[in-house]
């Protein structure tokens, strides 16, 4: 999971307008919150957490990639998750590693903005992630014409919302939104979660 810290002034600052510096970081920090938990949930496997800090790459694409190089030396398969989806569920977790464990490279949740909301992989090239507009509109688009070039087996699950402008907000406020704060992670070697980079 990458996550930044919920630092006021540094978190959420497109909803900085709307919400102050220190409402958004704490925005932040219970969408980190519940993406913890849904991670945890979906019981996939051991589970990451990425503070912007500890982050390898000039970019989000380079950082990404990096991240999972780094998972796929360790395991068959790894998927990376952002927080800022509260509709992402467990269950999305789980049919993406479903589909990587029967032959898909990769797969993709396409976010409603453009961008995705997951991407999970089998194996992992540069060429996925280089000379994308991160942020902009056709994110998942040229990242869906990278694997087809690539000739990876791919599969796009569901279409999801994220909370990334102030109109996001209305619709998060439908939700029962929870402010439980971070799950306590463990140290040890098989603990399911990991702080760190």
């Amino acid at each position: 999971m990458f996550a930044r810290e919920p630092i006021p002034g540094r978190a959420k600052t497109r909803l900085i307008p709307r919400l102050g510096a220190f409402q958004a970081a704490r925005l932040h920090a219970r969408l980190a919150a519940r993406a913890m938990r849904t991670a945890t949930e979906a019981a996939c496997g051991p589970v990451e957490l990425h503070f912007a800090a500890k982050q390898r790459g000039a970019d989000l694409g380079e950082r990404m990639y990096h991240a999972l190089c780094g998972a796929l030396r360790r395991h068959r398969a790894a998927i990376l998750i952002g927080t800022d989806c509260p509709a992402l569920r467990p269950a999305d977790l789980r049919r993406a590693a479903r589909l990587l464990a029967g032959g898909c490279d990769a797969v993709l949740t396409p976010a409603e903005d453009g961008g995705y909301v997951l991407i999970g992989a089998r194996r992992v090239s540069p060429r996925i992630f280089a000379g994308i507009e991160w942020g902009g509109s056709e994110v998942c688009a040229a990242t869906a014409a990278r694997l087809d070039s690539l000739a990876y087996r791919w599969r796009a699950l569901r279409s999801l919302w994220d909370v990334d402008r102030p109109e996001d907000l209305e619709r998060l406020r439908a939700l029962r939104f929870s402010s439980a704060p971070l799950p306590r992670a463990r140290r040890s070697r098989d603990s399911r979660a990991r702080w760190g980079g």
